[in-house]
């Protein structure tokens, strides 16, 4: 889809853009071979780059990272966007995709954890969490329906998502031998089981 410049504001130059794509995919690299020396010189010389030149596309290591982070969910909010599932297909399909993003992305993004807590950071409007509810209401919202889950718990709901699909422990269930569809059957099934316990008790009169 091509973006439409802001009235007044010129569209990047192609070298721009593919200079910044070289210093996100830089990122990358050095985040999943030798996270403690990531810096911006090294990252800047991975690129084939002046790190002067990288400075002028990212004013510190931190909004690079950020940028890197950011650019991995925007993809999977593209994927949740797209995915014609409904229902718990569609959380299924969009938690399968998460999967294979972490197996490529996974040992990057879980050097970039943030200190702060999720639902502080989706409250103030921090990009990368603001990316990530993105990616997740159209599933999120459609499992609740499934489960008659009340519309207010929808930032709880994603508070549990963020908790048991972190990149983190999904990669460890991998790691210890668990294959890509146990991790999601059993991940779904405990999340459905969480959503669930949110419902009205239909017994209450």
């Amino acid at each position: 889809m091509t973006t439409v410049p802001a009235a007044g504001r010129r569209s990047p130059r192609k070298d721009a853009v593919r200079n910044q794509g070289k210093l996100l995919d830089a990122a990358g690299e050095v985040l999943r071979t030798e996270p403690s020396n990531a810096t911006m010189p090294l990252i800047a010389a991975k690129a084939d780059l002046a790190t002067a030149t990288a400075y002028r596309y990212y004013s510190t290591l931190d909004e690079l990272l950020s940028a890197y982070l950011h650019r991995v969910i925007a993809s999977l909010r593209d994927f949740s966007h797209d995915c014609p599932a409904t229902r718990t297909a569609l959380f299924e399909a969009v938690a399968t995709q998460w999967l294979t993003l972490l197996k490529t992305y996974g040992t990057a993004m879980i050097q970039l954890r943030a200190r702060d807590g999720f639902l502080e950071r989706l409250h103030g409007r921090d990009g990368v969490i603001t990316t990530v509810r993105d990616a997740w209401e159209r599933p999120v919202r459609s499992v609740m329906r499934e489960f008659d889950v009340p519309d207010d718990e929808f930032e709880y709901a994603l508070f549990l998502f963020n908790l048991m699909f972190d990149p983190r422990e999904l990669l460890d269930l991998e790691r210890v031998g668990f294959s890509d569809e146990e991790i999601i059957r059993r991940q779904t099934r405990s999340y459905y089981a969480a959503l669930k316990a949110l419902a009205p008790d239909q017994d209450e009169t």
